[in-house]
């Protein structure tokens, strides 16, 4: 790690350093950070396998990058970082480590297990750090979908669940009904707010993530293998347009779905 922090440290230097560099401080990198998370993710999900070291190192320099201008600050540096990840980790797994620390109680045998064990390390942990609620350590920058699927991860451990899928999927038909309501208002009612329509189409999308969560689907995934999906399949629709010598806006909406018909055609045959 070393060459890589000196780096980090010639490119703070204030009489020698980059100009970008010293510009920057802990919030104006955040979308670099959340930027380079997300080319990881897009690396690991097209198996670009030899792209990965490259973007793995840019998520990396971005925790140096955090931990020299913690040390310029006086707060910490990347041995704190180091130092702190490493005692969670061993303090998490005391059944790989082997420490009688009393926070688990009888053998770890299996996943379920685990997953008792590190609940209760949590609520341990949140517990020390004084977070009261079971709500109060979720990072509100998550993507929404990832985080409303952790709220009620959170929510359900403490019994706040549905046991059965019936009421999961009747609560998304509720919704999608609340939604129509408030569209279907006219704009001269005394009541009708294009608020009311957002504010119902997330309670529509909270209701699908609660449904993704029961299957153990994540819905951050889902959407993206969605949005993919609809990519490819629409370039397919484009070069059907471009084969028919026709600009796409001179075609009809039933043309463009005969068109989308025959890409999912060709890719049920392959």
């Amino acid at each position: 790690m070393q060459p890589l922090l000196d780096i980090m440290k010639k490119l703070r230097d204030p009489q020698t350093g980059c100009p970008w560099d010293l510009a920057q401080d802990f919030a104006t990198i955040v979308p670099f950070t959340l930027e380079e998370a997300y080319e990881v993710v897009d690396t690991i999900e097209r198996k670009a396998w030899q792209e990965l070291p490259d973007e793995l190192g840019d998520l990396l320099f971005q925790v140096v990058f955090y931990c020299q201008l913690g040390q310029e600050q006086g707060m910490f540096d990347f041995a704190t970082v180091i130092e702190r990840i490493s005692d969670k980790l061993t303090r998490r797994h005391p059944h790989v480590f082997a420490q009688a620390d009393g926070q688990i109680s009888g053998p770890i045998i299996n996943s379920q297990d685990l997953n008792q064990a590190w609940d209760k390390l949590k609520a341990n942990e949140r517990q020390q750090k004084q977070l009261h609620s079971a709500l109060d350590d979720i990072p509100t920058a998550l993507p929404a979908l990832s985080r409303a699927r952790k709220i009620q991860h959170r929510v359900a451990k403490v019994g706040f669940d549905w046991a059965e899928l019936e009421p999961v999927v009747a609560k998304i038909h509720e919704e999608i009904d609340e939604v129509l309501v408030e569209v279907n208002k006219q704009p001269n009612d005394a009541d009708y707010s294009k608020d009311k329509v957002q504010d119902e189409m997330g309670d529509l999308l909270f209701a699908v993530v609660n449904l993704a969560r029961h299957l153990k689907v994540d819905p951050e995934q889902a959407l993206r293998q969605a949005n993919t999906k609809f990519e490819r399949r629409f370039r397919g629709v484009e070069q059907y347009v471009a084969d028919s010598g026709k600009a796409i806006e001179q075609h009809t909406l039933t043309e463009l779905d005969g068109y989308w018909d025959r890409v999912k055609q060709h890719e049920k045959a392959n």
